[in-house]
């Protein structure tokens, strides 16, 4: 059985599919190229791709609708490309967790990185080897009034005992402030250390990103005392931070 990542390529323009699926899978991927929202359903039960390249211009369809299906039903990676660039639909498209958005016409080489980038952020963390078993209770968790943030597992857990479901933007951009607590980051600084790039002049991601952190954070999202925005200067994550 191929151990190659499953890329799912969802467009209703044969040529851009065509096109994506013969250069990933030069580039070592397997992939299922889907023409609608029905078809892209069906392959998430019968084979749920790691990451899936989503259009939201679909003839008949709604691209966001469909991004947040995959997003209440599957952890699978999500970039929206689409040739549709206006600020208001990436704001919106980040809001339905997408953990990236590309505006078409993209250039290949650049799509390909996003993606692997992508796929780093929600691989599963290695097993520690037989030998460190002993010290397994110092894995790395960061603990904050009450809030607890597994590193290696990817979950963060309220002070009640829940689990508290994050995109992989989301949980990135909390690891990034909880491991600069007390700094004032810039929207530069943590856009470089969640997403590898830098901003452009308009672009919201990582307001879109604190936005979300703090409806499920804070006990009021429009009063944060968790992380605090600076005027034109970012943001800063207020409580103590310890490694447990």
């Amino acid at each position: 059985m191929s151990t190659a990542q499953h890329i799912a390529v969802l467009d209703d323009e044969p040529d851009i599919t065509t096109l994506l699926s013969g250069y990933l899978q030069s580039q070592g991927f397997r992939v299922s190229a889907v023409h609608n929202g029905p078809a892209l359903m069906a392959l998430m039960a019968a084979d749920v791709p790691a990451l899936v390249l989503l259009d939201l211009g679909l003839p008949g369809e709604d691209g966001f609708s469909i991004a947040r299906q995959l997003r209440e039903h599957h952890r699978c990676g999500l970039v929206i490309v689409t040739g549709r660039g206006d600020a208001i639909d990436k704001v919106v498209g980040l809001e339905v967790g997408a953990d990236d958005y590309v505006t078409k016409p993209f250039d290949l080489r650049e799509l390909l990185a996003r993606i692997k980038a992508v796929l780093r952020r929600i691989a599963p963390a290695e097993p520690a080897p037989a030998a460190a078993a002993p010290v397994a209770a110092s894995r790395d968790q960061l603990r904050f009034i009450g809030w607890t943030l597994d590193v290696a597992a990817r979950r963060l857990v309220s002070p009640d005992g829940q689990d508290v479901a994050l995109t992989t933007g989301e949980f990135d951009l909390l690891l990034a402030f909880a491991r600069h607590a007390g700094r004032v980051l810039s929207r530069d600084f943590l856009l470089e250390n969640t997403r590898g790039r830098e901003a452009g002049p308009f672009d919201r991601t990582i307001d879109v990103q604190v936005g979300r952190l703090r409806k499920k954070l804070e006990p009021d999202a429009e009063n944060p005392q968790i992380i605090k925005s600076v005027r034109g200067a970012g943001y800063i994550f207020v409580p103590p931070v310890t490694n447990a």
